[in-house]
């Protein structure tokens, strides 16, 4: 059975207030220390509340694992709590990693969130393990990574004939369906994005025709090639007739420019600890403030906040500006690593009243 091809604005937001495209929100349900991870899924809930309110187009969660400062091990199972607090905003994977699931799995998973949230969903999928290599290898029961990365188109075709409930007669899983889905009736599906940091998933998004997001915040250096890679490919489908890429870009605004350098290097740090082998939970401002780096360590860092747009929310809004016309990026989703929830929300709330975004405070 033919799933139905989901409306073009199911992948293309609108650009609301002075903002050049449309703005999103990649959450990494990060937990700082001396918090916890109930903690961070609330601080998950006020931030969609908050962003769909304020008139960002989605809201993405990235699949991590083994890592104590990030607790988005299981999208799927956050992003049905995100979508029974919203009504509107669009919720999604940003990615799901698919060599660490059976196609299978994810088709019953997704399928399920587009029966509670329906025409909301979006299926983000990458193909990097998200965690070290042996949590790779405990997740997948192999240790022949390699092979899952150079399977993953293999997987996709996989899990979009599950999607659509399509397998030719004759096919092992032609008598397979993945329920919620399409053999209950006509109804749509999520559209699937591809997600990269290099240029392997971007030239396949583009043969594929389907929508594409990059890694800007931890791989600036790639971002143009890989959107020029992308677009060289295109080749119009039944879900996009034209390229669509959104890069996700580290971004935090405070009220004062000194307390948003404060915020960033506490993400800055955290990825000094996870790059050496000592991932933790998110250091606080104090924390940061105290320790010190290496030289090695502080080139690291340097390098790091030179991609992290931060600063007073005018800064903020250059800064983007500046990105999305360097790279013709059709959608920047925004990250904000901070170790306190309230850092996270006031900054996401002072980029919507930078680019005058709907639902703000009328001041009389």
């Amino acid at each position: 059975m033919r799933r139905r091809a989901p409306p073009v604005d199911e992948i293309r937001g609108t650009a609301n207030g002075t903002a050049p495209v449309p703005l999103s929100v990649l959450d990494l349900v990060t937990v700082g220390s001396g918090r916890t991870a109930t903690d961070a899924l609330r601080t998950s809930v006020d931030i969609t509340r908050l962003a769909e309110r304020r008139g960002f187009h989605r809201h993405w969660v990235a699949e991590h694992h083994s890592m104590p400062g990030v607790a988005s091990s299981s999208p799927a199972v956050i992003l049905a709590h995100l979508a029974a607090h919203t009504e509107r905003i669009r919720l999604g994977s940003g990615g799901v990693m698919l060599p660490n699931h059976a196609p299978l799995v994810i088709a019953e998973q997704f399928g399920t969130l587009e029966a509670l949230a329906p025409g909301r969903v979006d299926l983000g999928l990458g193909r990097a393990p998200g965690t070290d290599g042996a949590t790779a290898a405990a997740l997948r029961r192999t240790d022949r990574l390699s092979e899952g990365a150079d399977e993953f188109p293999q997987q996709l075709a996989e899990l979009t004939r599950f999607l659509d409930d399509d397998f030719p007669d004759g096919h092992p899983y032609a008598r397979i369906h993945a329920v919620p889905g399409p053999v209950q009736g006509p109804s749509a599906r999520p559209p699937i994005w591809l997600l990269g940091s290099s240029g392997f998933s971007a030239r396949l998004a583009g043969v594929l025709g389907l929508p594409f997001a990059f890694a800007h915040h931890f791989s600036a250096q790639n971002t143009v090639p890989a959107l020029d890679l992308y677009r060289d490919s295109f080749r119009p489908s039944e879900l996009l007739d034209a390229p669509y890429a959104l890069i996700g870009v580290s971004a935090l605004a405070s009220d004062d420019e000194r307390e948003a350098r404060r915020q960033v290097l506490t993400g800055a740090l955290s990825m000094v600890r996870l790059r050496t082998g000592r991932p933790g939970l998110i250091p606080t401002p104090e924390e940061a403030a105290a320790y010190e780096f290496s030289a090695m360590e502080r080139e690291f860092v340097d390098s790091w906040l030179s991609n992290v747009i931060h600063g007073t929310p005018d800064a903020v809004r250059t800064g983007l500006d500046d990105l999305q016309k360097r790279t013709g990026a059709d959608e920047l989703m925004i990250t904000a690593n901070a170790h306190g929830g309230d850092a996270r929300l006031r900054s996401y709330e002072l980029i919507a009243d930078a680019y005058d975004l709907p639902g703000g405070v009328v001041h009389s």
